[in-house]
């Protein structure tokens, strides 16, 4: 087994496990014993002729673990048996920050995927389970496979759950979906070496930790906000008004290498694009000590993003206001200014169908989920440090330049 899977072994019965179906979460946790506690709900609609396995992955290896992770979904679906139903799964420590793992569950009626679960754990990073109904449809045990040959394993009474205080994610966000510092997100990119070639040229175009946090002579102001709020009208309004510098995260420098971290795990693309808001910082400085500086886009908008994705259901479900993981990363230049754009949806969507560009996935998910906006505007207003200031770009572009600049005089005396 494993080495990761091994130490997770300690504490194997303390863990919850938490799995959506339909868009709502069910959580259970395990037992040596059985005290009369009702069937977990989301075994209750199981059929008889049904087995269930949860497949969880466990790499001490966190890049290897995301490629992986990122990858068993389809080798499942390749796999498995057509009438296999696969739903994302993880498993945690109560309040236990970097103790989630996830992969997926499994339910079957062919009684076919053992063989391929075995085959999993033989060669893979992986911790898999069966679930096993007792005579009186009552007792749900939960049975650990220690060996791909071997016919023992550990077994644990599965009973219900109460949802966690935080959700699960929020466990796992801090320099994963998040990163907060530089080495942190330089790790990860150094270990894509040997599997991404072009990780190599993104570690060539990076600064220096002093270089991405010197202070500029110049106010720097950063214009956030969805796509087509205005943001390029107004930056490119405010560059000529104010005799300033544009700069754009990421910058321009990563445009050719975008669609290829695009496709990776979230671990990886989320390291690329924080490296891209230190480069961009190092520009800043440099241009900075020249001219004041515009910025279309910075660390709050990665951030927002992240967060958004990372943490599912509704917007109660993000971490409360104050939460750590909205703070500013101290090893990267703080802005003078930060204006967030906001729109009305119905208008934002309009003048995207007038742009008809191309769109990342994220992207897309804003138009299609309002739920998934939400998410992303109410993580960009609980960033502090330094906190977002609200402007209405509804108004025409001329009226919310003159708004724009009347804060820029205030705050930053231009």
């Amino acid at each position: 087994m494993a080495r990761r899977a091994m130490s997770l072994l300690p504490q194997w019965s303390s863990r919850v496990f938490s799995l959506e179906l339909d868009g709502a979460p069910f959580y259970f946790s395990l037992q040596e014993k059985h005290r009369g506690e009702e069937v977990p709900r989301v075994f209750r609609g199981v059929q008889p002729c049904d087995r269930c396995y949860s497949v969880l992955v466990c790499s001490s290896d966190r890049v290897r673990r995301a490629k992986f992770y990122w990858e068993l979904r389809d080798k499942l679906l390749r796999d498995l048996p057509p009438d296999c139903d696969v739903s994302p799964m993880s498993s945690f420590l109560p309040n236990v920050k970097g103790s989630l793992i996830s992969g997926f569950f499994l339910k079957e009626s062919s009684h076919s995927s053992e063989r391929v679960l075995r085959d999993l754990i033989r060669n893979d990073p992986v911790l898999v389970c069966s679930y096993l109904r007792g005579g009186d449809g009552q007792l749900w045990t939960q049975h650990l496979w220690s060996h791909p040959d071997s016919q023992t394993s550990e077994q644990y009474c599965v009973v219900p759950s109460e949802a966690p205080e935080y959700h699960p994610a929020t466990l796992n966000i801090i320099n994963s979906d998040v990163f907060y510092s530089f080495e942190e997100a330089c790790e990860v990119m150094r270990k894509c070496g040997d599997i991404i070639p072009e990780a190599t040229s993104v570690m060539e175009l990076l600064p220096s930790g002093a270089e991405a946090r010197s202070k500029p002579d110049f106010p720097v102001i950063v214009i956030e906000g969805l796509d087509a709020t205005g943001k390029t009208t107004l930056t490119e309004s405010l560059r000529d008004s104010l005799g300033a510098t544009l700069l754009r995260s990421p910058p321009q420098c990563l445009s050719p290498l975008r669609a290829r971290f695009d496709r990776e795990p979230p671990l990886i693309r989320r390291a690329f694009y924080a490296l891209g808001n230190y480069i961009t910082a190092e520009q800043v400085g440099q241009q900075g000590m020249k001219t004041p500086v515009i910025v279309d886009r910075f660390w709050h908008s990665t951030a927002a993003y992240a967060i958004a994705t990372a943490v599912s259901g509704p917007v109660c479900n993000l971490p409360a206001e104050g939460s750590e993981v909205y703070r500013w990363p101290g090893d990267l230049l703080q802005p003078s200014l930060v204006v967030l754009l906001t729109l009305d949806p119905e208008e934002r969507r309009r003048r995207l169908r007038d742009r008809g560009q191309g769109k990342t996935e994220e992207e897309q998910e804003l138009d299609h989920n309002q739920l998934f906006r939400l998410k992303v505007e109410e993580a960009y207003r609980r960033i502090s440090g330094p906190a977002c200031v609200t402007v209405d770009a509804s108004p025409s572009a001329d009226q919310v330049l003159q708004q724009v600049q009347l804060l820029i005089r205030g705050k930053c005396h231009l």
